[in-house]
Formats: C-alpha cells, sequence, structure tokens
C-alpha cells in the first residue's frame, strides 16, 4: 500500500483506488507480469478458479487459454501451451485439408486452434492454441 493509492490484489491483476485529491476516485488496474519460475510449471487439473471447478485450460478473464499452478487458484498461473491437455493431434482434417500446425481458418475471433482428434470434420473437438504456438 503506498501514501496515495490502495492496491487490492485481485489474481491476474492489482486494482488500484487512487486518493491523490487530483485523481480521486479513479481506479488503475496493472497486470502482473508471469515470472519465470511459472514458465516451466506444471499445470494442475482440476482446479478451483472462482466456485468453478476447471478439468482443462481456460480463457476466463484473459484472451488466452491459462491454468492455475495450485489446486485451488492462488494467484499462480502461466499461460497454456499445447503440450498441456487436452492435447493438440497433428496433422488434423478440416474442410478436406491437412493441419500440421494451429490455423486461424474459419475462427472468427481470428486466433489459432487446433484439433483435438484426426479428423476434426467429423469430431468437431478443438481448442485455442498458444499464443506462443507451442
Amino acid at each position: 500500500m503506498t501514501k496515495d493509492h490502495f492496491w487490492e490484489h485481485q489474481g491476474l491483476t492489482e486494482i488500484a483506488y487512487c486518493l491523490e485529491p487530483d485523481r480521486a476516485g479513479e481506479f488503475i488496474v496493472r497486470a502482473h507480469p508471469l515470472l519465470p519460475e511459472f514458465v516451466n510449471s506444471t499445470c494442475v487439473f482440476p482446479f478451483t478458479y472462482g466456485d468453478m471447478i476447471y478439468h482443462n485450460c481456460i480463457s476466463v478473464h484473459s484472451s488466452y487459454d491459462w491454468c492455475s499452478l495450485d489446486k485451488n487458484f492462488q494467484g499462480r498461473w502461466r499461460y497454456c501451451t499445447g503440450k498441456d491437455p487436452p492435447v493438440c493431434i497433428f496433422p488434423f482434417v478440416f474442410k478436406k485439408k491437412y493441419f500440421h500446425r494451429c490455423t486461424k481458418e474459419s475462427y472468427i475471433l481470428n486466433r489459432s486452434w487446433c484439433s483435438l482428434t484426426k479428423n476434426y470434420n467429423e469430431d468437431r473437438k478443438w481448442k485455442q492454441c498458444s499464443p506462443y504456438n507451442f
């Protein structure tokens, strides 16, 4: 806590309520940087975040999938990779084409995805790929 801000830890971010007279009432949000030791840590499944139990990576409050590093989320997390469950299967078939890596084809949010089976057309099982394209 500083003299002019009151910081409240909210998992992936911190929210500050500014107490400075000329900025009183403003909210300031800052994201926590991903610490290096978290990058190589193992995801814990299932994990609890809020009131929900998750059995795979999630994109709650994030543009990319992430996982908790603790059974009950304690603020320790990392982005998911293609090696985290469920795992991408390559090559996979989608619309008469074979894909050997994640694709953005037909995903309206312009993000990459992959199939979780050899034939997406038949099984329709997929996941969003990592922002790092692992």
